[in-house]
């Protein structure tokens, strides 16, 4: 009990339990019973490591994950995501136990945004509706009027009064994107994911030229030259959806590598290749979202720790905008 207690408490430090396990437990298994024995869900992002997303209970982007945390009747909810997410399902269930399988799978579109900046920023633009990628802290959502996704964040906008001025954050290529697609003049914050800037038109120009019937889809979140050139541009949820419908048998795919195991499963006859970086490795893998574990997710579900808790006040002005946005997408089918 010593060693468990040592490892609980060194949380802080290390940002997971670090526990060594059986090297013979079958960790599918016993999860599965864990899940059971805890009424527990597991919620698990699409860049998730394949092994994590084979044994959650639901698989998806930003907005359905929100979804199902605020519909689920679970009394545990284990997040293997990213910490924003967790936060996100703490806000709209705080009477739920909300797990985090580490604690450092940050996210660096959400730490792009400190809270404190970004007050005096909204202060200098008055009058303006602050319209906020998911993607962000609970502090940022607390200073927002709707959150939105990349699923829905076009519609919601085009939901208000061209005149209405926004202010757009925290992610700048989403918001130049939508920008593009509706006409506005939003006033974006300046914030990035480091994962969807990263990608190489040089390299996927000469991708495509091996690969010619290939058709390349772009999350867009990914930067205008990319964007330019993408012959599908979706949400995460959006790009599987599209690589089940089209007649093409092989795609170059702009976003984090993780949604590969979905599309692979949806379409075993098709190829997917990942979009390159612009450096020396061969991936381009979310190193946050990498940080979680099936290791990690036992652990977590057998101890219930890490916890995220949050300070009732901050929850309660970060869910109003989100309410926004639940109410806003049951209106329109978003």
């Amino acid at each position: 009990m010593t060693d468990i207690n040592n490892a609980i408490a060194s949380i802080n430090e290390k940002g997971f339990l670090d526990i060594d396990i059986d090297p013979e437990l079958d960790l599918f298994a016993a999860i599965e019973n864990l899940k059971k024995e805890k009424n527990a869900v597991i919620l698990a992002h699409y860049y998730q490591e394949p092994d994590i997303q084979d044994v959650a209970d639901y698989i998806g982007d930003s907005l359905g994950l929100a979804q199902q945390a605020e519909k689920t009747s679970a009394d545990m909810i284990v997040f293997a995501g990213v910490h924003f997410m967790a936060e996100t399902a703490k806000i709209l269930n705080p009477n739920k136990k909300v797990l985090l399988p580490d604690l450092n799978a940050g996210c660096s579109l959400s730490d792009s945004a400190p809270p404190a900046l970004f007050k005096i920023f909204k202060e200098k633009h008055p009058n303006h509706k602050v319209i906020t990628y998911i993607n962000c802290s609970a502090g940022i959502k607390a200073l927002s009027d709707i959150i939105c996704t990349s699923s829905n964040a076009q519609k919601i906008i085009e939901t208000l009064p061209i005149d209405q001025p926004i202010i757009f954050a925290p992610d700048k290529n989403l918001g130049a994107y939508i920008n593009k697609k509706t006409g506005r003049n939003m006033v974006l914050w300046n914030g990035s994911c480091m994962v969807h800037e990263i990608f190489s038109l040089e390299k996927i120009t000469r991708l495509k030229i091996r690969h010619p019937k290939a058709k390349l889809i772009a999350h867009p979140e990914c930067e205008e030259s990319v964007l330019r050139v993408a012959d599908f541009i979706g949400s995460t949820t959006g790009l599987l959806k599209f690589t089940k419908t089209d007649d093409a048998t092989e795609f170059i795919v702009a976003t984090e590598t993780g949604i590969l195991h979905q599309m692979q499963k949806a379409s075993p006859k098709k190829v997917f290749i990942p979009a390159p970086p612009d450096n020396s490795c061969a991936c381009n893998d979310c190193p946050h979202m990498k940080l979680n574990t099936l290791e990690k997710l036992y652990l977590c579900l057998k101890y219930e720790k890490p916890e995220i808790l949050m300070d009732e006040q901050l929850r309660i002005a970060a869910k109003k905008p989100i309410d926004e946005m639940l109410k806003i997408s049951a209106q329109y089918g978003l």
